[in-house]
């Protein structure tokens, strides 16, 4: 047995709207079921989203606050004054402010943009930014990716005769900001078809309406923010996400094609994890450890020497991102293990001073991936006396309407339901822990806090094909709310397994069934290897892709989790020492039947029990342990008791045996008739004295011949004194498997040859008779051999 590391929950598409679909489009029952479980279940829908037939973007204009936001901004170009773009320090608002000043440079206005700094200023608009900028003669402040909770600094702008435009995409707080206008898709009464625009989403609706044409040169830096924040991946977030990915494959953009150079990234093959683990993750670096203005500069920048020179140093300042969030994220695992272990708190609030403000969230992050709980991670400024933290969640735990009823400690937060962002005083620290903790043990049960895997689907080895995959692909750009189709994969034959990578830490193994194989990668999983017998049963769940290698193309799954339901047999049968036995067995209940070994494994420091009785063995609780079972026993009963109506979860054969009686020979009747009619002759006689000649003569071992005078012997056939043998006279006649030590002789050899010499898949199912339970052992076995 081997349990999977998450829940896997398959989804049930209905069979009536996936099979409309199927019929309709001509597709497979696997891509059907996906689109009505992603919500898209009409034929018209699906074939849009499939083939981007009929989409298109929604009017900017019914935006709430579109009117007066360009009328006003329209004014300002004409009359040449100075506008700044209030910007956010993260990949969504390096982004917006991007598109926002190449889209003002374009309209000829007097622009520049600022960014604060995420150290000494900390998130969103701030009064002081506001009154530098009034001196400076700023007359139109609009905000970008950031704003809707800056009601302060909007009486602020007032006050300054400053006009504040916001576009945001943030959850909304109960009081908005009075500002001169507010572009927001999640505004209450928003007649706008969609909700889920990324900042730079709305940025790009802005930019829209202002050109008077969809500004089609800015979907490659709408499609970064968007898909680098982790927007809904549907609707018109997906048309921009995709057709965005089409622009950059053939980008013009200087500051991107040096990031690409970077990145060794062939601009032919970027597609959405191309922006979500190299090229977002480079724009938010500037900002975690610095200043975001070289993020900007880099996509603004019209020289080429200035975009390789920025983009050398922000592939720096990732690489010191890296290294830093990996020394905060170890000290935050230790802290939670020390302080605050996850048995009593089912929220993580843990923090320290001198951690970098700029890289919690992703710490954060780490945290949850660790111990699937709600993490907040806080660096502390004890001279201030304030904590600024990151927080991330799990599915089940709304962050934002949870944090929302804390607002009275938490002057400063906003958020999503699953990312928050908040700054609070330090003496209110563990305040918030134990509301928070409160609150999540009302809303979550234990089933909460084990993983969740949504599964899409599950296929046989031959649905998985090429013809499949390509089908599949035309569901991407994957993403939040349209993930990467996971499919399970159940009970299939392992053709081969091992470890790979030069720490030996990833798993690749081949899956076979009914003549079709599988290649499969699990990257990470490589400890899972001493865990799964090669005679098992396995279960997969993971991502199928193509594998493009020399020219060769086939089907290939990502693996993600792994699961063996059945109990597993793992023979060692052929392992002779017993040390390397304790090396790779892992930790369970260690069984002896010879004394001996017991005090062998003494030595090895491994404790075992000695199992020499049929009552010991019934009374031993075997169920769902690891069994290792090291010596061979002297009979079948005392196994039978051990195991039978049991279900242990492995069982490892060692079975050491220092003398064997199965390859030894066993005499024939006819050996028996001719040894006695020659003691007829010769008796009495010296069996100390003549034995060896004997054997040698007949071509027997001396143990051959030991064994019939002791079966003799048994049977009163023979006197045996100081070596002499004579014979004694016989009333009855006996038949030779009334001796004890023939009995035995058989039953071992017999013993052996089912255990110690059989096959794997003999051995299982010897031990499946016996776990079964549903039939007497003792009937099974006979029927069995």
């Amino acid at each position: 047995m081997l349990k999977s590391r998450t829940r896997w929950i398959l989804q049930q598409a209905d069979n009536v709207k996936k099979e409309k679909l199927m019929k309709e489009l001509n597709i497979t029952s696997l891509v059907a079921a996906l689109l009505v479980n992603r919500g898209i279940d009409s034929p018209e829908e699906a074939s849009a989203f499939l083939y981007g037939k009929e989409q298109t973007f929604h009017d900017p204009f019914s935006l709430i606050g579109m009117d007066i936001t360009v009328s006003r901004i329209n004014e300002a170009i004409k009359k040449s004054e100075p506008i700044l773009i209030f910007g956010d320090y993260d990949a969504d608002g390096v982004t917006s402010t991007s598109v926002m000043m190449m889209t003002l440079q374009e309209l000829g206005a007097n622009v520049q943009y600022y960014i604060p700094n995420r150290f000494t200023e900390g998130y969103g608009p701030n009064e002081q930014a506001f009154r530098h900028a009034a001196e400076n003669g700023v007359k139109l402040i609009i905000t970008v990716d950031t704003g809707i909770s800056a009601i302060h600094e909007a009486n602020v702008a007032k006050e300054l005769g400053v006009d504040l435009i916001i576009t945001d995409h943030h959850e909304p707080g109960p009081v908005l900001p009075d500002a001169l206008a507010i572009i927001h898709p999640k505004l209450e009464n928003s007649p706008y078809p969609f909700r889920d625009l990324a900042g730079v989403g709305v940025a790009f609706k802005l930019a829209h309406a202002l050109l008077g044409k969809m500004p089609e040169h800015l979907l490659e830096l709408a499609a970064i923010g968007t898909i680098a924040d982790l927007v809904p991946l549907i609707g018109e977030n997906r048309l921009i996400a995709k057709r965005g990915i089409d622009y950059l494959k053939r980008t013009s953009n200087l500051g991107l094609q040096a990031l690409l150079q970077q990145t060794k990234t062939d601009p032919s093959a970027i597609n959405e994890e191309s922006i979500g683990f190299l090229i977002g993750p480079r724009l938010n670096a500037a900002g975690r450890l610095d200043s975001a203005d070289i993020a900007v500069d880099l996509l603004l920048t019209r020289d080429s020497y200035e975009a390789q020179t920025i983009a050398e140093e922000i592939e720096e300042l990732n690489k010191q991102r890296q290294a830093i969030v990996n020394e905060i994220a170890a000290e935050a695992i230790k802290e939670v293990e020390e302080k605050y272990p996850i048995e009593e708190n089912a929220v993580i609030v843990v923090g320290k001073p001198g951690w970098n403000a700029g890289v919690i969230g992703i710490v954060a992050s780490k945290l949850v991936d660790r111990f699937y709980r709600p993490a907040i991670v806080l660096s502390i400024d004890e001279e201030k006396g304030l904590a600024k933290g990151s927080a991330r969640s799990i599915v089940g735990f709304d962050l934002f309407q949870n944090l929302s009823t804390c607002r009275d400690i938490l002057p400063h937060f906003g958020g999503h339901p699953m990312a928050a962002g908040m700054t609070l005083s330090l003496k209110d620290v563990d305040l918030l822990r134990d509301r928070l903790n409160q609150l999540a043990n009302e809303q979550l049960s234990e089933e909460d806090f084990i993983p969740v895997t949504q599964l899409d689907g599950e296929m046989e080895l031959s649905e998985v094909d090429l013809a499949a995959i390509e089908e599949m692909q035309l569901l991407s750009p994957f993403g939040v709310n349209n993930p990467k189709p996971r499919i399970k994969l159940k009970d299939s034959n392992i053709a081969q397994m091992k470890k790979i990578g030069a720490d030996q830490n990833h798993l690749k193994l081949v899956l076979e069934e009914n003549g079709v194989s599988l290649d499969g990668v699990g990257f990470g999983l490589g400890h899972l290897y001493d865990e799964v017998s090669p005679h098992s049963k396995l279960s997969v769940i993971g991502e199928i892709a193509i594998n493009e290698w020399n020219n060769m193309r086939k089907p290939q799954i990502f693996l993600q989790d792994l699961s063996v339901t059945e109990w597993q047999l793992f023979d060692y049968r052929g392992l002779k020492r017993l040390d390397k036995l304790v090396e790779m067995a892992l930790e369970g209940k260690w069984v002896v039947f010879n004394e001996k070994n017991l005090q062998k494994l003494e030595m090895l420091n491994t404790n075992a029990l000695l199992i020499d009785t049929v009552e010991k063995a019934s009374e031993q609780n075997v169920t769902e342990a690891n069994l290792i079972l090291v010596d061979l026993p002297p009979t079948r009963e005392l196994l039978i008791s051990l195991l039978q109506g049991k279900k242990p979860a492995r069982i490892y054969v060692h079975f050491h045996s220092e003398e064997s009686e199965f390859f030894s020979t066993m005499p024939t009747r006819e050996h028996f008739k001719w040894y006695y009619a020659f003691l007829m002759k010769k008796a009495p006689f010296d069996l100390k004295r003549f034995g060896d000649e004997l054997a040698k003569y007949r071509g027997w071992t001396m143990e051959t011949i030991d064994f019939m005078s002791q079966v003799f012997l048994e049977l009163d056939f023979i006197t045996l004194k100081d070596g002499f043998i004579t014979l004694n006279q016989v009333k009855n006649k006996k038949d030779l498997s009334e001796s004890i030590t023939y009995q035995q002789k058989q039953a071992q050899s017999a013993l052996e040859g089912e255990l110690l010499y059989s096959s794997a898949h003999q051995l299982k199912g010897w031990f499946d008779q016996m776990i079964d339970g549903s039939v007497h052992a003792e009937e099974a076995i006979k029927e069995w051999i």
